[in-house]
């Protein structure tokens, strides 16, 4: 059984403008990454769209049609606020990445691969209940995690995210249910200037804020003494990942100085506790990430762990 590669051309259609880091060319690199020998082995499939009753699971019938009805022209960008854009092809790619992290979910409960990654844009995990920001339009992991509970009956879900940026959007859906569990590692102060320790929502969210410097054994500690006993202790019978690659020392966009390395190291770690916990799932889902040659490098070290199983 191997991973599961989710992505789609659509994708590359959502058109930020040649100023935006959240660009089509982020994904074009990270796809590049995974061309070579040692990627044969992926699954390679097409990310579905995603229907209105999925997305709907967690944002509001008005703010999903009210999304989903922005039709801008070939061409032109319509902002929704200072640095989240709509164009034409905005749209199918929004559906797409919701719609690809709901097949991850599948892929792995119907035991067609053992883990996921969702090479997809945009990004979700700003996106709170209604409001999209942070280059973000629908909440991804907290689709996927809603949809494992509603497809597949699982008690418990985990979305763990070492992104550089808080994951405001996953943190506000979550905090009042404990049947779902949110962890992040994350620079603070930063954007969005959420994920202060102290926020625990229903004692289900462990945030471990680093300062910005913060360097790969400030991470590890993080990751070992915080947020993995507070998984374990969770017991998920899935593990979502946020796998934002923007804490790396080269992004642009941060001052965390992360290695490459360090990214391979916490897959090893949360697929470890999947074994215990998940038989064995993960899915993985693409957030930030910058530099794109640190991008593409942090992506590929992260997918080749998944591939060992």
């Amino acid at each position: 059984m191997s991973t599961a590669l989710i992505s789609h051309p659509a994708c590359l259609e959502h058109d930020t403008g040649d100023w935006h880091p959240e660009c089509a060319d982020r994904l074009r690199y990270v796809l590049r990454a995974f061309e070579g020998e040692a990627f044969l082995p992926l699954i390679r499939e097409s990310a579905p769209l995603a229907s209105e009753e999925q997305l709907m699971r967690v944002h509001p019938e008005r703010y999903v049609r009210d999304l989903l009805a922005i039709a801008p022209e070939p061409g032109e960008r319509i902002p929704l606020d200072a640095d989240t854009i709509m164009s034409a092809g905005s749209r199918e790619a929004a559906l797409r990445s919701a719609g690809g992290a709901i097949m991850a979910v599948d892929a792995v409960m119907e035991g067609w691969a053992k883990s996921a990654f969702v090479a997809t844009r945009p990004p979700g995990h700003h996106a709170e209940t209604n409001r999209p920001m942070g280059f973000c339009l629908f909440a991804n992991a907290a689709i996927a995690a809603r949809h494992a509970q509603a497809r597949w009956g699982l008690a418990r879900v985990a979305v763990v995210d070492f992104d550089v940026h808080h994951g405001n959007g996953t943190q506000e859906i979550f905090e009042r249910d404990p049947s779902l569990f949110y962890g992040s590692s994350h620079q603070y102060p930063c954007y969005p200037g959420t994920g202060a320790a102290e926020e625990r929502g229903a004692g289900n969210v462990v945030n471990a804020p680093l300062p910005p410097g913060a360097t790969g054994a400030a991470f590890r500690a993080a990751w070992d003494d915080i947020i993995l006993p507070a998984l374990d202790a969770f017991a998920p019978d899935l593990i979502i990942i946020s796998a934002g690659f923007d804490a790396h020392k080269a992004d642009p966009l941060a001052q965390l100085r992360l290695e490459t390395s360090d990214f391979a190291w916490i897959t090893g770690r949360l697929m470890a506790l999947a074994r215990i916990h998940c038989g064995g799932r993960l899915v993985s889902l693409l957030e930030g990430g910058y530099d794109l040659d640190a991008l593409a490098a942090s992506a590929a070290a992260h997918v080749r762990v998944l591939m060992e199983g």
